[in-house]
């Protein structure tokens, strides 16, 4: 039966006449690194053509044949030649092919002393050597066979010729498996990694890379710690439970067992799998299957298969082809034979049996192979929950847990119902999907533990995925020992190590999801403290953020549950206990939002935002707490809030000396031109001190208005203005009279005096008759009006100076002071 080898093209380089391997015709070798795609290494040879090269790892040597007739043997390190050889006298000769022999290759086991050659017959011969006999003749060639090889790890020969074709033959049957074409022209050389399974083959026009199977070791362990692998055709066994209790376990450690022969099997294995209660083991490749005795290794049952799997109960199916798939009993018997409407390209076996195409799968009883649902997903594997009820479908790119509804199905079947092609509606309920690859998984409870493409180690409880560990190598997983709490993998090297994971943790996960929280907190004590984060993140994705608090240990995570969930008083204690800014500023933005100012005070305190506090005071309208933050925003450096609060509280001459100090003179004069014209002079001769510092002109155009008045409009009345209202702009009023000062125009405190002014001097010319005597009627009008008139208020509180002009209703007009800079 054929070995069904998947081969896959990992690397291709083009270059010119590559003759074989790493070999040129010009006489050069060159060594590629096939990770990174680059040349590592180029040396010459010969003048002559290098027909063969070799690389000997145990020596770090590169042997090379060229037609000169001479093999040479070179350092890999420092590509210093060690040894030349001519043709030396042969120790005995073998005689049959027709025409010459190109290549030759021995076999690396150690149970058959055979070598292969290759002529330019077209054929390739295997010989015993210690016979002297040819023992087969492989035959498919059209041209010269240029390289032949054993596979150190397969059951393969490879063979390349000149006829552009790479041929696969196994070992044992010497049957051909496969025929490799890449249209690289001729074939020259081809190698293998020992210890993998990629293959290296060169051509006239390039090299080319092909990986060969899957490097997933051979393995299987049973439910008390007892694991069979398979090295070639060997089968050996190691018990988990024989490493002392002595021995200190380390997660990720390599695990010291005693490897035992449990004996040999005759056939290649390809996988490996005990059945559910461990009491056999199947071992299927080469299109067979035998099934042998875990323990004395006997065989039981044997036949023809390409796939087989086990049920939960014990039984199992085979698939004979794409189109025949056989249900035996547990006695070993035929059972069913089901003849599938579509190909059948997989089986799997568990709870249903299910057979998939490349992109729906089909689920059956396997009482009555009746359908019991088909789902449309491309499937690379399934996992079947030890419970039944839970099943696991990886694709390529995520995977789908769901939930299995036995009670329905089994009503709807016992109804009567004819089952459609979809079979039954509610058979599945899709619960979760992870957009994560799974390379291999099994199921603990309702936990499905499984390591992804990126060789994390996972586990999804709930559809919440937590990484236990990060693999530093691909390890595969073989099961998982309750009484130890540990899961266990293996290695392409059949290396196996331990990780923890707590059985009463996932209890506790699985209890939670089923909503059985009296018993899931009867087992929170027996996991110990350091996992109670893990829980309270794992209660947080539930929504359960008020149990999430209580189990949570950490500081930071407690905070940030205690803010989700309201909680201030409790996120204050940890903030003190942390004493962290950010915890403060947090918990202050917080407290403000709900109205608890006196908490948000003291958070913004305790973490230092100025920027907070002057939002709260100024909101606030408390003048004591605006000017003690202006303090301490000198102190912190914080100018921009100092100026803000120093300006809220009318200090306006504190606002230019900040300016003046922070080295900020022309806004400081600009800003007194605006509020305290007085002192503008004085702080000009500082501006133009400063400046000649760095451009005497410029701080000579500098125009002081005490000697230029001429260059600064309405410089009289800004003055005569600022005296009027000096007096007013200490006196806060109290917030509730804010609705009495809200209206503004856009009137200027300079241009309402000048306004007052004219309206004046209008009265003034009113009251005087024809001849320019006082008119005493209009005098008396005036009078009366004076005593019904407001008086002219000047309220210093607002922030841009502004003044009630009229204070009858309807009338009121509000200035603000803007006037113009100075001329320079």
């Amino acid at each position: 039966m054929p070995l069904r080898l998947e081969i896959k093209r990992k690397f291709a380089q083009r270059s010119e006449r590559v003759k074989i391997l790493s070999s040129l015709y010009s006489g050069s070798v060159c060594i590629w690194d096939y990770q990174s795609q680059t040349m590592v290494k180029s040396f010459e040879v010969s003048e002559l053509p290098v027909r063969s090269a070799k690389f000997i790892s145990r020596k770090q040597w590169v042997v090379a044949g060229a037609d000169d007739m001479f093999i040479r043997v070179y350092n890999y390190n420092t590509m210093d030649k060690i040894w030349s050889l001519g043709s030396p006298d042969p120790n005995f000769t073998l005689d049959g092919h027709q025409k010459g022999v190109n290549c030759v290759d021995y076999f690396t086991g150690g149970d058959r002393p055979y070598l292969i050659t290759g002529s330019d017959d077209s054929t390739a011969k295997v010989w015993d050597y210690q016979t002297k006999s040819c023992v087969q003749t492989l035959e498919g060639h059209t041209h010269n066979i240029s390289a032949v090889c054993f596979h150190p790890e397969l059951p393969i020969i490879i063979t390349g010729s000149e006829d552009g074709t790479v041929r696969i033959w196994h070992s044992t049957t010497y049957r051909l498996e496969n025929t490799l074409n890449y249209g690289l022209e001729r074939v020259w050389a081809v190698g293998y990694m020992k210890g993998s399974r990629r293959m290296v083959i060169g051509y006239d026009e390039g090299t080319i890379m092909i990986k060969m199977g899957r490097e997933v070791p051979v393995a299987s362990m049973d439910t008390s710690g007892k694991i069979i692998w398979a090295k070639h055709n060997e089968i050996q066994t190691v018990n988990i439970k024989t490493v002392g209790a002595g021995f200190e376990v380390t997660d990720g450690e390599r695990l010291p067992l005693a490897v035992k022969e449990l004996g040999s099997c005759d056939l290649y294995p390809q996988s490996l799998k005990h059945n559910p209660n461990g009491r056999f083991v199947v071992v299927c490749g080469d299109g067979e299957f035998i099934i042998y005795t875990a323990l004395a290794w006997r065989n039981r049952s044997f036949g023809s298969a390409l796939e087989f799997v086990w049920s939960s109960e014990g039984e199992y199916a085979i698939r004979e082809s794409t189109s025949r798939i056989k249900i035996f009993s547990k006695s070993f018997q035929e059972k069913k034979t089901i003849r599938p409407t579509f190909s059948a390209e997989r089986i799997f076996g568990g709870i249903l049996l299910a057979m998939c195409s490349s992109d729906f799968i089909c689920f059956y009883d396997w009482a009555d192979c009746r359908l019991i649902r088909r789902i449309d997903v491309n499937v690379k594997n399934l996992y079947w929950a030890d419970s039944g009820d839970l099943v696991a479908i990886a694709s390529d790119t995520s995977f789908y847990i769901l939930k299995y509804n036995r009670d329905v199905v089994a009503s709807y079947l016992e109804s009567g119902k004819p089952v459609d092609e979809e079979g039954v509606e509610d058979a599945f309920e899709l619960l979760h999907e992870v957009n994560e690859r799974v390379r291999t998984g099994i199921w603990v409870g309702d936990c499905f533990i499984y390591n992804n493409s990126s060789w994390r180690l996972n586990y999804c409880v709930g559809g919440e995925v937590t990484t236990m560990y990060h693999l530093d190598r691909p390890m595969y997983l073989l099961g998982y020992l309750a009484n130890q709490s540990r899961v266990y993998l293996i290695d392409k090297e059949f290396n196996v190590m331990g990780y923890t994971l707590l059985l009463s943790l996932i209890e506790y996960k699985t209890l939670v999801m089923r909503g059985d929280i009296e018993r899931a907190n009867d087992i929170l004590p027996s996991i110990p403290k350091a996992q109670y984060n893990n829980v309270a993140h794992f209660l947080e994705s539930r929504g359960m953020l008020e149990e999430a608090l209580e189990i949570a240990t950490d500081a930071d995570y407690r905070f940030d549950l205690a803010v989700q969930l309201g909680k201030l008083e409790v996120a204050k204690a940890i903030a003190m206990e942390a004493q962290s800014e950010s915890k403060w500023k947090q918990l202050g933005e917080l407290a403000m939002s709900t109205g608890k100012l006196d908490m948000a005070e003291e958070c913004l305190v305790q973490a230092k935002d100025l920027s907070g506090l002057l939002l709260l005071y100024s909101s606030l309208g408390d003048a004591e707490g605006i000017e003690k933050l202006a303090s301490q925003a000198k102190e912190h450096g914080k100018n921009n809030v100092a100026f803000l609060c120093l300006f809220m509280l009318g200090k306006l001459e504190d606002c230019i000396q900040l300016l003046i100090d922070s080295n900020r003179i022309p806004e400081a004069a600009l800003m007194a031109r605006s509020y305290l014209p007085s002192k503008v002079s004085e702080i000009v001769a500082i501006w133009r001190n400063d400046l000649s510092k760095v451009n005497p002109k410029a701080a000579e155009s500098l125009a002081d208005p005490s000697e230029y008045p001429n260059l600064f409009e309405d410089w009289q009345v800004a003055l005569t203005v600022e005296k009027n209202v000096a007096s007013r702009r200490v006196h806060y009023p109290p917030a509730d009279e804010y609705l009495n000062h809200a209206e503004k125009s856009d009137m200027t405190l300079v241009e309402a005096f000048k306004r007052m002014q004219v309206i004046e001097d209008e009265e003034t010319e009113d009251a005087l008759d024809e001849n320019g005597e006082p008119d005493e009627e209009v005098l008396e009008e005036n009078k009366v009006e004076e005593s019904t008139d407001e008086a002219v208020e000047v309220d210093a509180d607002e922030p841009e100076e502004t003044v009630l002009v009229n204070g009858k209703e309807g009338e009121e007009q509000w200035g603000t002071n803007n006037e113009g800079t100075s001329a320079n």
